[in-house]
């Protein structure tokens, strides 16, 4: 069990205190003095040895489920004796523009609170040693690990979000740039599927950013309603004087929702935008075609008339009419090459 549990502490006062090793005898301790709490953090726990916890602080099994099989969505769930709070915290690889998602679960009880966190992201140790500089935001109590958690997770939204847009800019110069969006200069990166002189390779970024975006909406947008309502009064187990904390996170979070909506109405006009240059790139290359084809045409057609092997035949015996036949293709031939190249064909 130690190897699960990352911090074990009573805090008092706003304060961190000594206490029993135990986590339960630190949860009998915090319940006695009556002005204190119990905060335990844990990493990825397996079901029996979450069993020990949720028996202790009388956790409600559906509550348990949700912590023991992760892959959940943001969401608040109120039980009779806790609070439990579902986080996905995000983290963006800028080497692989990959957004990749964890997991955090908060339980809110009386005179506790139990972390539970998934994955490798979102450590909580700097949470925690940040939290326990301020002794009046802990003197609210187990909501005030709930404001602190909940606050670190959309500052990074805000981060992620900011690290997506930089990306983004790039991303439109290489869509716009003169050389048709396949692979630009003065990129940080070069992006997935990027290769220099594929048509694809610009659309198949597109459609790779787009994606992440995606993965990131499925974080921030479910928590808009579980952040109103902590901002708002009546929910139980949070401190009333906690409340204005609330709402700073979620004004925060409806910043980071706005932001992960405008990159993702801005990918599908990018998106557009290409598709249509693609289009007009092959019209374009359609119409050169066209147009040499059709100068190809003429000497052909005269060619193959005088081609046929009849003997009777127009201009056959006059002593200038190879030539002349000849300097006529070219003079025609000219004559469309002029009017294409007016014409912006060529």
């Amino acid at each position: 069990m130690p190897a699960v549990i990352v911090d074990c502490a009573i805090y008092r006062d706003g304060r961190r205190t000594d206490g029993p090793a135990d986590f339960s005898d630190a949860l009998a301790e915090a319940r006695a003095t009556g002005d204190a709490f119990l905060w335990l953090g844990l990493h990825e726990a397996t079901a029996h040895e979450f069993d020990l916890v949720s028996s202790e602080f009388g956790l409600h099994p559906l509550a348990v489920e949700d912590a023991l099989t992760a892959h959940q969505r943001p969401k608040l769930e109120i039980y009779d004796d806790s609070l439990f709070v579902v986080l996905k915290p995000v983290r963006y690889d800028h080497e692989r523009d990959i957004v990749s998602s964890g997991e955090l679960m908060v339980f809110v009880g009386d005179s506790f609170v139990v972390t539970v966190r998934h994955g490798g992201s979102a450590p909580l140790t700097a949470v925690r040693q940040r939290l326990e500089a301020e002794p009046e935001v802990l003197k609210h109590g187990p909501t005030a690990v709930l404001y602190a958690v909940s606050d670190a997770v959309v500052d990074d939204y805000i981060e992620v979000a900011g690290e997506l847009q930089l990306d983004l800019e790039e991303l439109e110069e290489q869509v716009f740039a003169p050389n048709g969006g396949d692979g630009g200069s003065g990129s940080r990166k070069p992006g997935p599927g990027s290769g220099p002189g594929s048509v694809m390779s610009t659309a198949e970024r597109i459609y790779n950013f787009k994606r992440q975006v995606m993965e990131f909406r499925r974080a921030t947008g479910p928590l808009a309603s579980p952040m109103a309502r902590l901002a708002g009064p009546g929910v139980p187990f949070v401190d009333t004087g906690s409340q204005l904390f609330f709402r700073d996170v979620n004004d925060h979070l409806l910043h980071a929702n706005e932001q992960v909506e405008g990159l993702d109405r801005l990918l599908s006009d990018i998106l557009a935008a290409h598709l249509a240059q693609m289009g007009v790139r092959q019209n374009d290359d359609m119409r050169k075609i066209s147009a040499w084809a059709a100068m190809a045409a003429v000497p052909t057609l005269v060619a193959g008339i005088y081609g046929m092997n009849f003997r009777y035949m127009p201009e056959l015996r006059y002593v200038w009419a190879y030539p002349a036949v000849l300097v006529f293709m070219v003079v025609v031939v000219f004559g469309l090459h002029r009017a294409f190249k007016r014409r912006g064909w060529l």
